[in-house]
């Protein structure tokens, strides 16, 4: 009896020790499924703008009654400062990371748009360092290892973003040639600037992140955070649009894939998406939500190449594994950093994420917080008490 009390509890911790991992695995097919679906929809006419507000009115009515419902007793008291912080949370993502990845996707295509995002981590460890969050000493090995990946993955970036070589197709999709033709189209005169909207949104995406840990400390309610900023989201990206948008017929959707762009991005990719970061990042930091980004640039390629027919460059292909090599090497720093800080030698500070006291309910009340467990492969087991 009492062994099998020992196997069901060791299968319970291994489950809780492999539920971040899961749930950033299945983020990534999210990820991957809107990619192909937003460009879709752009291909019928649908506006970034417009797509941006509307998938936030989407996740506003999802994820509201949770949070008034599941963190009641927990929510903290809202505060002109913590306030402020939401609308800049409501900003950086909802309005400006997203509005600048999707003009650069259309610009490039749905597959070089999610190999670029593979620079975000590098992006999230420099403006760290300007922050200074994270301390660099050049003489340890796993430090320099930061730097180095981080300079590494910048090189990738800049080769996809100068050299496109040959092109290819990976499997034979429908309706190649309309899109050959609004590919190259595009690729000629935009290539270089829709690279530039893609890095930028990284940055407006590292900038959510950096926010958001130090937002989680002084409202550590992630269901109620995700409902203000996708709320705050909503009037901010309707300003945006009002401004860019002046044909007022753009407004309008109907029973297509326009609609359905708005509902999966809204549920999966907003709503969802902002909850499971936040509780991860929590647990493991964002160095760890980050590094499962090259999963999703390899299932979008594959879908692009079979639902849109895409062709991949071979500069993309080169910049892609470049950049992620890179990205591995800054994950690998940050594991050491990870080691070094349980045997109490850390040299550097991780991103500010309150630790796990909370008293409420919790959607991954399973993943335990409080007690340290080592994974493999991210920078801390449990972030000392005081990010996505």
């Amino acid at each position: 009896m009492e062994n099998g009390d020992q196997n069901s509890g060791g299968e319970l911790s291994m489950f809780r020790k492999l539920k971040p991992y899961l749930a950033m695995v299945s983020l990534q097919f999210g990820y991957a499924g809107m990619y192909i679906i937003t460009m879709v929809s752009f291909k019928h006419g649908m506006s970034h703008w417009v797509l941006s507000v509307y998938r936030h009115v989407v996740a506003t009515l999802i994820m509201a009654p949770f949070a008034l419902v599941l963190e009641r007793k927990i929510r903290p008291k809202m505060t002109l400062p913590i306030f402020l912080r939401l609308a800049a949370l409501g900003f950086l993502e909802p309005v400006l990371d997203q509005n600048l990845y999707n003009m650069g996707m259309k610009y490039t295509s749905t597959t070089f748009a999610s190999a670029t995002i593979n620079v975000l981590p590098a992006i999230t460890f420099m403006m760290a360092l300007v922050f200074r969050l994270e301390t660099v000493n050049l003489k340890k090995i796993h430090s320099l290892a930061k730097v180095i990946g981080t300079a590494v993955t910048v090189s990738g970036a800049m080769v996809m973003t100068l050299y496109k070589g040959p092109e290819f197709q990976i499997v034979k999709g429908h309706g190649g040639s309309q899109h050959n033709s609004a590919s190259t189209d595009a690729s000629s005169q935009h290539w270089v600037l829709g690279t530039v909207m893609l890095i930028a949104s990284c940055g407006g995406w590292a900038s959510f992140f950096i926010l958001q840990s130090f937002t989680l400390k002084l409202y550590p309610a992630e269901l109620s955070m995700t409902s203000w900023i996708c709320f705050l989201g909503i009037f901010e990206g309707a300003i945006a649009t009002l401004i860019f948008e002046r044909d007022m017929s753009v407004w309008s959707i109907g029973f297509d894939s326009r609609l359905l762009a708005c509902v999966y991005s809204g549920v999966v990719c907003s709503g969802m998406a902002y909850y499971i970061q936040g509780v991860v990042t929590r647990e493991r930091g964002p160095v760890f939500v980050t590094s499962f980004s090259p999963l999703c640039m390899i299932i979008t390629a594959a879908l692009g190449s079979i639902v849109l027919a895409e062709q991949i460059h071979l500069g993309s292909i080169i910049g892609a594994i470049i950049i992620v090599t890179g990205l591995y090497t800054v994950v690998w720093g940050k594991s050491k950093d990870s080691l070094n800080t349980n045997a109490g030698k850390s040299e550097g500070q991780e991103l500010p994420i309150k630790d796990g006291t909370r008293s409420g309910p919790n959607l991954f009340e399973s993943i335990e917080v409080n007690v340290p467990v080592q994974m493999k492969g991210e920078g801390k087991s449990v972030l000392p008490a005081a990010r996505s």
